[in-house]
């Protein structure tokens, strides 16, 4: 499956923001700031199917904070969960296609509208089609953990994500974006899998941790990033969806075992009980605390910066502004 390359690459566009752009943050935290249920085992690709003009208005929404990379509503929507809620395979290709398609439409309709203001301060942003790992499909708090079980091996890792990762290149991203990543065998599969598939737009590959020191299947980075290392489709690794507090220290871990460019967009601290299906209280870092991390993380090496769970437009507004001195 061979498409033709990104006009727009990673690397361009992270020039075009000084050297470190700006990634999106959490897509179902504002959607539930606006009512959407999303309390569902599609979490927050319950809205393709039940609101997809407020996944729009959340596009736009970090648009207008300054976000550089839109990920797309795909997350925890694939074929298997699609076809538990009793659609089919053909309507289940339909949404993954839609969740591209209402990022690049509200991307393309944001930046038409900034024709009429040569002044402005915005980047074209990229969209990145979100694939989530097999835990996110299992809801089950697997990403958090990396404990699969003795019956999944890479082959049946490809064949999962296979057919999803097919239907959202053919939509038409910029990029990818392999999210809460927990284990090398996944990101092994990963690889494989855009070698096999032979996709030409760019990828990234985000781990998630909870020590601060390994992947939560207590694999070390190393491990994790030689595999990633021997692939020229992945562009950039990281972190995503840990807390803050971790994040600077991995920053620093990450530029000794790779030359990729580095992407960071942690939660805001708080813990996901994935088998309660609710928020622990813990330390939480706020906006102000973001501002202060931004530089932090940019000066010790990230080159591509964000938000995941809890974190909101606001969030993304202070980084950017941190990042590239802009009032959005």
């Amino acid at each position: 499956m061979g498409l033709k390359k990104a006009t727009t690459s990673l690397e361009e566009v992270i020039e075009k923001a000084g050297g470190c752009a700006v990634v999106d943050g959490g897509f179902a935290t504002q959607l539930e700031r606006h009512g959407a249920a999303i309390n569902d085992p599609l979490w927050s690709a319950v809205c393709l199917i039940k609101d997809p003009d407020l996944i729009k208005r959340v596009h736009l929404e970090y648009l207008e904070a300054g976000a550089d990379v839109l990920v797309t509503s795909s997350y925890q929507a694939t074929i298997p969960g699609f076809l538990s809620r009793g659609l089919s395979i053909e309507e289940g290709e339909l949404l993954l296609k839609k969740s591209v398609k209402l990022a690049v439409e509200a991307r393309n309709s944001f930046w038409d509208a900034l024709k009429v203001t040569p002044e402005h301060q915005y980047n074209r942003a990229l969209v990145a089609a979100s694939i989530g790992s097999y835990g996110a499909y299992l809801a089950d708090g697997s990403e958090y953990s990396g404990c699969y079980g003795p019956q999944v091996n890479v082959d049946k890792l490809k064949d999962f994500h296979r057919r999803r990762l097919q239907v959202l290149v053919e939509a038409g991203p910029d990029l990818l974006a392999f999210e809460t990543i927990p284990n090398k065998l996944e990101a092994q599969a990963c690889v494989e899998l855009l070698e096999e598939e032979n996709i030409q737009i760019p990828s990234w590959i985000c781990f998630t941790s909870v020590d601060g020191e390994n992947a939560p299947s207590g694999e070390c980075f190393k491990e994790c990033l030689d595999i990633i290392n021997k692939s020229n489709k992945i562009h950039a690794v990281g972190i995503n969806c840990a807390p803050p507090h971790l994040i600077q220290s991995l920053i620093c871990k990450f530029k000794e075992l790779t030359n990729k460019a580095i992407v960071v967009y942690p939660n805001s601290g708080e813990i996901w009980d994935g088998k309660a299906k609710r928020w622990l209280p813990a330390k939480n870092f706020d906006d102000d605390n973001f501002e202060c991390f931004a530089t932090s993380w940019r000066d010790a090496g990230a080159k591509l910066i964000g938000g995941c769970c809890r974190t909101t437009p606001s969030t993304i507004q202070v980084i950017s502004k941190a990042l590239k001195g802009n009032s959005f």
